[in-house]
């Protein structure tokens, strides 16, 4: 099964045409797509009261993927708003608990920063990391080549399988050391997490700019790149049960377009029936072909 989603569900204009869909965003936005990238999760754990909200507002077959907040990955450069490190992972386990309870709970992604490189102290860290989570299945994605230079490459590879890591493999520009190379390998049966971030290799390199937000996803994909990744997804489908494919390249607004465009490709319709647009006020697909 391969089921494609976007990082988040509030910024994606194209598909909220009129007021009624953007007053219910969520409900709107899996009338197209199935999974999401719950990013609010990573600048600060959510209430338990929102996680159940966005549980009850989703289809039966819906699923997300929890980023780990950024006091679990090293991204916090402050002290955390929590009294131990203890206390943060148990408010994170809380939180998720209406996505476990339901079922609907890809999995839990730890997406390390770019200066998080391949040595025995990092190694330890990840190992912690996956015991503090127990069951709870977890993704892994680097932002450092060192742990795929060709020396590294097979030995991160089985560390992941053997510690219980899903391969978060990721498209994203090819600039310096603060990136890693797209690793056709499944880690884990049951899962395989792809995101896209673009391949704008100025805009990669905008951290601490003012508009870095604006720049570093901005990129849409072609369909000459969008084809080779619909051959690698049929290959990476043989070794995972699911593929969990996530479009993070939104400056733009590119996301939604490139999601359901590989959709498209993959033979794939979204949940609605239909790939044609909704203009404002028009009735909804399944209304209309009522009589």
């Amino acid at each position: 099964m391969i089921q494609i989603g976007l990082t988040g569900w509030g910024d994606h204009t194209s598909l909220y045409p009129d007021r009624e869909a953007a007053a219910n965003k969520l409900k709107t936005y899996n009338e197209w797509f199935e999974t999401v990238e719950v990013d609010s999760m990573f600048y600060a754990v959510q209430p338990q009261k929102n996680m159940q909200k966005w549980t009850d507002d989703t289809s039966a077959s819906f699923r997300f993927l929890v980023k780990a907040y950024q006091g679990m990955t090293g991204h916090s450069r402050g002290k955390i708003p929590f009294d131990s490190e203890e206390a943060m992972y148990e408010a994170f386990h809380l939180s998720l608990q209406p996505m476990l309870d339901a079922g609907k709970l890809n999995a839990v992604l730890f997406q390390y920063p770019p200066w998080f490189d391949c040595k025995r102290e990092n190694v330890n860290v990840l190992r912690e990391a996956k015991r503090r989570m127990g069951d709870v299945p977890c993704a892994l994605e680097f932002r450092h080549r060192s742990w795929f230079e060709p020396q590294m490459r097979e030995r991160t590879l089985k560390f992941m399988r053997d510690e219980g890591w899903i391969h978060s493999i990721c498209d994203e520009p090819q600039v310096g050391t603060g990136c890693v190379p797209i690793v056709e390998e499944a880690t884990h049966a049951e899962l395989t997490v792809v995101r896209f971030h673009g391949r704008n290799e100025k805009g990669w390199q905008s951290s601490g700019q003012p508009n870095w937000r604006e720049v570093r996803y901005l990129y849409r994909y072609n369909e000459a790149e969008l084809t080779e990744w619909a051959q690698r997804l049929e290959r990476l489908k043989e070794k995972s049960g699911k593929l969990c494919v996530i479009f993070n390249n939104n400056s733009g607004g590119d996301a939604a377009d490139n999601g359901k465009q590989l959709m498209a490709m993959l033979g794939q319709m979204p949940p609605r029936g239909s790939f044609a647009p909704v203009l404002p006020g028009q009735e909804k697909p399944e209304q209309l072909n009522l009589f």
